[in-house]
């Protein structure tokens, strides 16, 4: 006999978001930047190596731990703030920016206590991720006294580090663990997360998309790659990241976390929570490829797969969340697959491009871009595509160049392609209570 259960999957719902980006630490200024298509990118502030190629992008590195634990007293609950006080002062920057993301998605939900902790988990996107600490210890280790080195450096060393220190601060003791898939990273969690809800025994789940602390190595080997621009905005660095225009030629890298708190439906209303949205689907697959060449056919077939899983017809939906990372071939290779998934109805679709002014966040691009998205799909107004200054003659959809519009988002993608081939696309329906 199938249980009821397996007939109908338990629902899944968004209920709390959490986001720190170089445009804002808090959800109405961070939307607010976007919508008035403000730019992100600057000079780097924590290199001044003038042999590496990588001069610009979305900066975190001075970004004041302390001064936004202070705004959180009183905020949060005493004893989960000295938590969170407690990690912040002996982490590394990135997972600092991990708990504390984690903290205002959180408190975004309205949460005070949960009735079972064992059924709440913490899931973290993203792999190497304090990868700057790494090298930093590293040359310690060299150059001066082994013994120099971070005395924490064992522990904080491994992404893992992340996941444990947000369980902690939370008091969160269900699954907990890290999940790596490049630039699909936070996608690939939100999978994950979703899985724990429905199939584990599990009644909420975060998930943070964490910062990537580059390193002078890093950045400099995805511009030997040709991956990232390096040639013709280090002076006017607004104007790098430009998905769709004729000029592009990299994406440029940044800063960013973002988190998000996944409940089950029916624990979500018993507590009255306010709901962003419902997550119909999530789905991963791969090109069989290792290198960073973007494929129309693996992006076409992840599309079509989650809308089949998710029994939705392509002209349902209304807007996509693009990965466009301002890569020649990548903007043009999801452009190509959106057409062969959505037909005409392409162009009748909404699309932007959040990396146009955030930068590529990279292993925490789909939960930053999430976020932004959802807080779209609440406001009515989506952003704009900015630095469209010739649109790529093969671009023939809306993309919103250039300008803010008016839209009522109701079924939405969030497109997210990792190099490597790692494709994982979520798809979110509006909330509306009255479709129980």
């Amino acid at each position: 006999m199938v249980s009821s259960q397996a007939q109908s999957p338990r629902r899944v719902v968004i209920t709390g978001l959490g986001i720190n980006t170089p445009l804002g630490d808090e959800l109405d200024t961070f939307y607010a930047n976007l919508v008035a298509g403000k730019s992100a990118i600057t000079r780097w502030k924590w290199h001044n190596n003038e042999g590496v190629y990588s001069k610009i992008g979305g900066d975190l590195s001075e970004y004041d731990v302390k001064a936004k634990l202070a705004r959180l007293r009183g905020v949060l609950p005493a004893e989960v703030h000295k938590r969170a006080r407690l990690l912040c002062n002996k982490a590394p920057f990135s997972t600092s920016l991990s708990v504390l993301c984690a903290a205002d998605a959180w408190r975004d939900a309205g949460m005070v206590e949960v009735a079972d902790p064992t059924r709440c988990a913490v899931l973290v996107g993203g792999h190497n991720l304090n990868e700057r600490y790494f090298a930093d210890n590293y040359v310690t280790f060299q150059t001066e006294d082994p013994d120099y080195i971070d005395s924490m450096a064992a522990l904080h060393m491994l992404d893992t580090d992340h996941a444990g220190s947000v369980s902690e601060m939370l008091g969160w003791k269900g699954s907990c663990y890290t999940l790596g898939g490049a630039c699909a990273s936070a996608n690939v969690a939100l999978r994950n997360a979703i899985d724990e809800i429905r199939h584990h025994d599990h009644d909420m789940a975060m998930v943070v998309g964490a910062v990537l602390d580059f390193s002078q190595m890093g950045v400099h080997a995805m511009a030997l790659l040709g991956a990232i621009t390096f040639e013709s905005f280090n002076d006017t660095p607004e104007l790098a990241s430009r998905p769709y225009d004729s000029r592009r030629e990299g994406f440029v890298p940044s800063h960013g976390a973002g988190a998000l708190v996944l409940e089950e439906l029916g624990h979500a209303l018993k507590r009255g929570a306010t709901i962003y949205a419902e997550v119909l689907g999530c789905t991963s697959t791969s090109d069989g490829c290792h290198l960073p060449s973007p494929s129309t056919e693996g992006q076409a077939r992840t599309l079509e797969r989650l809308l089949r899983r998710a029994q939705v017809r392509p002209d349902e939906i209304d807007f996509i969340c693009a990965h466009a990372t301002s890569t020649p071939l990548g903007d043009l290779s999801e452009l190509n697959a959106i057409r062969k998934v959505f037909g005409d109805h392409a162009k009748r679709l909404k699309i932007n491009a959040p990396k146009s002014m955030l930068g590529h966040t990279c292993w925490s691009a789909p939960a930053v871009e999430t976020v932004a998205a959802l807080l779209q799909m609440r406001g009515g107004v989506l952003h704009p595509s900015i630095n469209i200054d010739e649109l790529d003659p093969e671009v023939d959809v809306d993309v919103c160049a250039n300008k803010a519009v008016e839209h009522r988002i109701n079924l939405m993608v969030k497109n997210s392609f990792g190099f490597g081939g790692l494709n994982c696309c979520a798809l979110y329906r509006r909330w509306d209570p009255n479709a129980l």
